[in-house]
């Protein structure tokens, strides 16, 4: 009797193990080149936007990729549908909820310019930091994830962050030598400053504050993208400025289809447009995408193991 029993209770397993395999290796061809549009123009933004972009070029050509990251392109003119309500009005600081067609998310504005500065990883080389513990070890009451980095080890721990790191007008980390990289940087005067510069020129013009990441979004209020953006519907992290000054902080939610999809780079672009920026660029988005405010995560994570490890943040200090 227990024989059998037991017979059973392994027929089960192996039953149970055997689906689960067959759904595994299933899942890539159903989502790839199955008919579920919206499932595979999130799979493919988010793999082709990730540090494994290869995985996509198993089952689809670079044409049948460039038309999936390309699919807005036609809508891309279309208003932007931006509603907004503030949720917070304190210290200086102003948070909004905002809503698009296609995404959800939040908006910090920052007066005083003066108070925006980079936070970076106490182990760089080892291992990053969350967002709210980058914020906190400041000091600060507020931050967003910032630069990217690379990942030498095959970790993704955010220990080394990727191109030219300022902070308090000195190289705190830097993999760029005497080349040119794209910096987003905060001057002694509070100036939102966007450009390809070096080590060098960082320094010279006076840069307190600065980290790597692309593309530009807006430069000397001209706005700088074309079509939808080619870089798919992401979560989303940016920073810019208006004439005034005011810093603003946007923070947008995806790969959650009950909640919000994501954002093109021409729906970024067009919110800070929206808001009068005269300069914006985006920063690593992704899993990284986060807002914290007075200890708490502001907006919905897509990463279900919580807050990710990063090497820098832009945090704004009391």
């Amino acid at each position: 009797m227990i024989i059998k029993r037991n017979y059973v209770v392994i027929k089960i397993i192996l039953f149970i193990g055997y689906n689960i395999l067959f759904t595994a290796l299933l899942a890539p061809f159903i989502i790839f080149w199955g008919p579920f549009q919206s499932l595979k123009q999130v799979a493919v933004g988010t793999i082709e936007t990730s540090r494994h972009p290869q995985v996509v070029r198993l089952f689809l050509s670079e044409a049948q990729i460039s038309e999936i990251m390309h699919a807005n392109d036609n809508s891309a003119n279309f208003g932007l549908n931006l509603t907004k309500e503030n949720i917070i009005n304190d210290e200086g600081i102003t948070i909004s909820d905002i809503q698009g067609r296609n995404f959800k998310g939040k908006v910090m504005l920052i007066k005083d310019p003066t108070r925006v500065k980079v936070a970076v990883t106490k182990e760089i080389g080892i291992t990053g930091e969350r967002v709210s513990d980058l914020v906190r070890n400041a000091g600060a009451i507020a931050g967003i994830n910032a630069g990217g980095f690379y990942d030498p080890n095959g970790k993704g721990n955010g220990a080394y962050p990727d191109g030219i790191t300022i902070h308090n007008g000195q190289i705190v980390h830097s993999n760029a030598g005497e080349s040119k990289v794209s910096v987003v940087g905060i001057d002694k005067t509070g100036k939102l400053i966007l450009g390809n510069l070096t080590e060098t020129q960082i320094l010279e013009r006076g840069i307190l504050e600065a980290v790597t990441f692309e593309p530009v979004l807006i430069r000397d209020g001209k706005p700088a993208i074309s079509g939808d953006g080619g870089m798919g519907i992401q979560p989303r992290t940016a920073i810019g400025q208006t004439a005034d000054g005011t810093i603003i902080f946007v923070v947008i939610d995806g790969r959650q289809p009950t909640w919000s999809m994501g954002a093109t780079m021409r729906d970024l672009m067009n919110i800070f447009i929206d808001y009068h920026a005269v300069n914006a660029i985006n920063l690593d988005g992704g899993s990284s995408s986060e807002l914290v405010y007075n200890g708490k995560v502001m907006n919905r994570l897509w990463n279900i193991f919580g807050e990710r490890y990063i090497p820098t943040a832009f945090v704004v200090m009391p």
